[in-house]
Formats: C-alpha cells, sequence, structure tokens
C-alpha cells in the first residue's frame, strides 16, 4: 500500500513538472531533462510510468478533462453554460488544465494524438444538446451534433486568443461575450431569459462543487403513519 501510494504521488509530481515546462515551452522544445529537473525525480522514476515524451503529453492531455463534473440542472442549456464557464475558470487557475489546452492547439506537437479533448469535449455537449432538445429548450432548426462541433471549435478559438492578447486573464469576458452571440441562435428565448452566463457564475459554481454533500444521518427517525 505504502509503495503504491509513493508510486501515484511520483507519477502525479512527474505530470505536473511536465505540465509546467509544456506550458511554458511547448511540446518541440521541452525536454525529458528539464521536466527531470522540474520533477525532482530520476529519469528511471519517470521512465517507469511514461516511456516517452509523447506518453507524458497524453498523458496530461488525459488529466486536463478529469474535472468534476457540473451537477444535472433543470435547463440543459444553463448546464452546458456552466460546463463552459466551469472549464474556462479552471483553464486560469489549474497549470495541467493550461497545459493540456496548449497541447491540444500545438501544432508542433505532430507526433501527439490531439483529438482527444475536442472528441471529449464533444461528447459532453452533444450529449446535454440531445438532452435540451428532447424537453424543448433548442430551437427547431437546430442539429445538436453539428452546434456541439461549432461551440467546441468556437470555444477552442476563444482559449487561444485570451492565452495571446492576455494570458487568459481575460477569458471569462470573452467565453461570456461568445454565449451571448452563440446562444440565441439555437436556443428558445423563453429559455434563455433565464440563463445565467455572467462572469461572477464560475465563482459560485467552484464554490458550489467544493462544498461537501451532507451525508444522509442513519439513525433518522422515519415519520410516522
Amino acid at each position: 500500500m505504502v509503495k503504491q501510494e509513493r508510486a501515484i504521488r511520483t507519477r502525479k509530481a512527474i505530470l505536473t513538472a511536465a505540465a509546467k515546462v509544456f506550458e511554458e515551452r511547448g511540446y518541440r522544445a521541452a525536454t525529458i531533462t528539464e521536466i527531470l529537473s522540474a520533477a525532482g525525480v530520476t529519469k528511471g522514476a519517470l521512465y517507469f510510468h511514461f516511456s516517452s515524451k509523447e506518453e507524458l503529453a497524453q498523458g496530461i492531455l488525459h488529466e486536463q478533462d478529469q474535472w468534476l463534473a457540473i451537477p444535472d440542472r433543470a435547463s440543459k442549456i444553463q448546464q452546458i453554460s456552466d460546463t463552459v464557464l466551469l472549464h474556462a475558470y479552471r483553464l486560469q487557475h489549474d497549470p495541467m488544465v493550461r497545459a493540456g489546452v496548449r497541447l491540444s492547439l500545438d501544432q508542433q506537437a505532430g507526433e501527439v494524438d490531439r483529438r482527444g479533448p475536442f472528441t471529449h469535449w464533444g461528447d459532453i455537449i452533444g450529449e446535454l444538446l440531445d438532452k435540451a432538445e428532447a424537453q424543448g429548450e433548442l430551437l427547431p432548426h437546430v442539429s445538436a451534433p453539428e452546434t456541439a462541433d461549432v461551440l467546441v471549435g468556437s470555444f477552442a478559438g476563444i482559449q487561444a486568443m485570451s492565452q495571446v492578447m492576455s494570458d487568459y486573464q481575460d477569458l471569462l469576458i470573452r467565453v461570456n461575450a461568445m454565449l451571448r452571440h452563440f446562444l440565441p441562435s439555437v436556443v428558445i428565448p423563453s429559455v434563455l431569459a433565464s440563463v445565467d452566463i455572467t462572469t461572477a457564475r464560475a465563482d459560485r459554481l467552484v464554490t458550489e462543487l467544493r462544498t461537501p454533500v451532507p451525508a444522509p444521518e442513519d439513525d433518522a427517525v422515519a415519520p410516522v403513519g
């Protein structure tokens, strides 16, 4: 058990260090030597967990997708908006997410399969759009797969632009603008009127997800009758 816990910590330290180096240097310029120095581990320890720089990059792309899921919302359009806002917040605050985004958009990382995050995002948004369509939240002309593809592509472009212009400092503002322009073209007005896409909502989402849900009391007395 102790060895297993140590191995988990070592793997996490290596991924965290690799994320920092990839974010700062880009995939092509990053070296295993730099990652070893940042992680403070031996070459043997690194290669025990990851056989190559490419495998390290794949590990980061996988890790950045392990976000806390947004709880089910009555409005699936609100749930989509919350999912996008939360990812934008994490991109501002989580080095692993920033490294994953940089890798997924890095055209110099030709040997890395960068399709995973786009496919993952498309699946999540597409499934929520299917549910929104089933409960009458979408305009009649909307195709859920096409709309998911457009939203994922738009979000990727917004992330890339924000990184260049402000190192992600204005990302939530840009995401709010994207949603304000995008949602009216796919959502019925009565649903859209109640959807919160403000930048302040991102902070509330983080607080919500960090607040533990009270466990049911085992010794609760059942009502009589």
